[in-house]
């Protein structure tokens, strides 16, 4: 695929909606693109801008409308928001009510007492300076990116709706928190007029947990889920099936999945269920990224994608649409 060069003027396809499903994000009048674009890795001031670029044009003209940041993606930390308010400027500005654009803020961005957690200085301030990093007046989805235990949970959330109260967030949602911090979270939220969008956290084939007490506790507030990392940062695609090969995360690229993070896996269930997909004519990655979609409570599903020709994978992938039952059983046996 051609890079593109700084100076064309970019026009969506037109044909980008014709094939992305749409999927209802809790009890909220808002659809999300079964497929969402994640900003944590490529995006940063280390990596190819061109790329970067090629990466979020063909992503939009494939259908997928929801792009996911945080406030430290990079590296280094704020360069992926830098990375995205560029494309945003030079090709995507006319397009600014088709897309959703998500950032969070609770891990650590800057030193000192003021730059992690959940005090409202914190998220407000951050959510300011993700705004001028991307040029923005407003995100559509603002997340507490993780439960802070010495904030009052009341602070958080109430500063998670002054985000919304105040114009700069059309959204609120929550990552990574439990099923009661989350079911209490939505609470508050609803009291103060801000219903709780949606909850994203870790979610694949290796990963179920969210289904024994998260799910039912969303559906019961009408929060819609975001299921991040639903290839298991690379180990659902099979590449660690024979190996581990040297230009990989495990190989020494991440310290989010190390040799030792990767030996806590079973990659000989990882194994057959590449025999399933070998059966039914699919990839593994076609195979994991339609298992996760197959419960009404997932929205979306986040990928990351280091190409163009990888995110099209991902997202042809979802387009061939829900699994036959037989092989959902027989991967059910495996997972078990």
């Amino acid at each position: 695929m051609e890079m593109f060069q700084v100076t064309d003027v970019y026009r969506a396809q037109e044909s980008r909606y014709d094939t992305m499903e749409y999927r209802r994000c809790g009890n909220s009048g808002l659809r999300l693109s079964a497929v969402a674009l994640g900003l944590w890795h490529n995006f940063g001031g280390y990596d190819v801008y061109d790329n970067a670029r090629n990466i979020v044009r063909r992503a939009f003209d494939m259908g997928v409308t929801y792009f996911d940041l945080a406030n430290n993606y990079g590296p280094p930390f704020g360069s992926a928001e830098e990375t995205f308010g560029r494309i945003l400027r030079q090709d995507l500005a006319p397009y600014r009510d088709e897309v959703v654009i998500a950032t969070k803020a609770g891990y650590t961005m800057q030193p000192g007492p003021y730059g992690r957690c959940g005090s409202r200085k914190y998220l407000l301030a951050s959510l300011d300076a993700s705004l001028r990093r991307m040029g923005l007046g407003y995100v559509d989805i603002f997340y507490h990116h993780c439960m802070d235990p010495e904030t009052p949970l009341e602070e958080s959330m109430g500063a998670l709706a002054q985000a919304v109260h105040s114009g700069k967030a059309l959204y609120v949602g929550l990552s990574n928190y439990s099923p009661e911090q989350a079911e209490q979270a939505a609470r508050l939220l609803k009291e103060m007029g801000v219903p709780c969008l949606i909850e994203q956290s870790r979610y694949h084939m290796l990963e179920r947990e969210p289904e024994k007490e998260l799910f039912p506790a969303l559906r019961k507030n009408g929060v819609g889920f975001c299921a991040f990392s639903p290839l298991a940062q690379g180990i659902l695609t099979g590449k660690y099936n024979r190996g581990i090969p040297e230009d990989s995360r495990a190989g020494g690229k991440s310290i989010y999945l190390t040799k030792d993070r990767l030996a806590s896996f079973d990659l000989e269930q990882v194994r057959r269920l590449e025999k399933v997909a070998e059966q039914a004519g699919i990839s593994l990655t076609e195979l994991a990224l339609r298992w996760a979609l197959r419960l009404p409570e997932v929205a979306t599903l986040i990928v990351g994608a280091r190409t163009p020709e990888q995110l099209e994978q991902n997202v042809r992938a979802v387009q061939a649409g829900p699994l036959e039952c037989a092989c959902l059983e027989q991967i059910e046996r495996i997972l078990l």
